[in-house]
């Protein structure tokens, strides 16, 4: 047996037993019950707990009771999932922070449905391993890549204006993680603002040096998503939905080494990656809060204010109380 094989039976192995150590409580008797009448389309990037119940197949065995398939749909980044969300090729995805508001201020009809806990230590702006480049001030006149309107943009906001530069003073290039990190190993940029795991890979592959992480300068939520068609319609689905998600990071928090396993199997990154990035993320599923709407307001207000989008939004007109289960 080779290598791969035997680590594709042992990821195997591992999500088996994730399904039976409860991630679902669907008896396969009920699955004859209902034929699917409709799809669930679920857009997902190569990380966090949505790839972890993907591989278990424990959403499908949930939502099939309710008549409902399952597809799901691989993305580079938020923004390019929530233009699929907006041009009605997927229901449902999760991103972080500054994608919805970017999608919500270009008029998609989007509605914020629950967020994991804040992970700030999740994202950073880095240089090169021999940049002479030493603090975000130095960053002046520079070159930083990033993908447009992700999480990442507003860091670098916040961390440009932490250290007194105004962000019009910096040279932002605009693209996805693998032409950025393409740009930024070639040394066309001078910075790379990115998260994980891209993050974790840059560090350990690249030997890339954090300039600023998240830490005390933003939350760094990721937040689950619905049209708000789908949702209106069918608030059922979306409330199995979450309560997979909650049952997926419960068994995550309780697994360490074993979610490391899956999510290396999963993306096709090294253990260590894995690990360095899975101890940055929270997980723990939970309703949208005046807090955490707060704090997406005060977001949006930002890049209404520095023109990075085209008009001022409320985040609570995109809010949507889907009532479900995550003790």
């Amino acid at each position: 047996m080779t290598d791969h094989q035997e680590k594709r039976r042992h990821t195997i192995a591992l999500l088996s037993a994730m399904v039976a150590a409860g991630l679902t409580s669907v008896s396969t008797s009920g699955l004859a019950q209902n034929k699917p009448t409709s799809t669930l389309r679920i857009g997902y990037q190569k990380y966090g707990p949505l790839t972890i119940l993907k591989g278990t197949g424990a959403l499908e065995k949930r939502l099939a009771t309710l008549g409902v398939d399952v597809k799901w749909t691989e993305f580079t980044a938020g923004p390019q999932l929530l233009e699929g969300l907006n041009v009605g090729s997927i229901d449902f995805g999760t991103t972080g922070e500054a994608p919805p508001i970017f999608a919500q201020a270009a008029g998609a009809d989007l509605v914020y449905v629950a967020n994991e806990p804040a992970a700030p230590g999740g994202e950073a702006i880095v240089v090169p391993k021999n940049s002479s480049i030493k603090s975000v001030a130095e960053l002046k006149g520079k070159k930083v890549v990033l993908n447009k309107g992700s999480n990442v943009h507003y860091l670098l906001v916040k961390a440009l204006e932490k250290a007194g530069v105004a962000y019009r003073d910096i040279e932002t290039i605009f693209l996805p993680p693998a032409d950025a990190r393409a740009a930024f190993e070639r040394g066309s940029v001078d910075a790379w603002a990115i998260w994980d795991p891209f993050l974790a890979a840059a560090e350990k592959q690249l030997g890339a040096r954090i300039l600023s992480d998240g830490k005390g300068i933003v939350s760094n939520h990721q937040f689950y998503l619905a049209s708000r068609p789908y949702a209106q319609k069918r608030p059922d689905v979306l409330k199995a939905l979450l309560d997979e998600l909650a049952r997926a990071d419960a068994w995550i928090l309780q697994n360490v080494k074993e979610t490391s396993t899956i999510f290396s199997a999963q993306t096709g990154l090294p253990a260590d990656v894995v690990e360095l990035s899975n101890g940055r993320f929270s997980f723990h599923v939970q309703p949208i809060t005046e807090q955490v709407i707060r704090e997406q307001q005060s977001i949006a207000d930002t890049f209404a204010d520095l023109k990075l989008i085209p008009k001022k939004i409320q985040i609570k007109d995109a809010v949507i109380d889907i009532k479900f289960s995550n003790k």
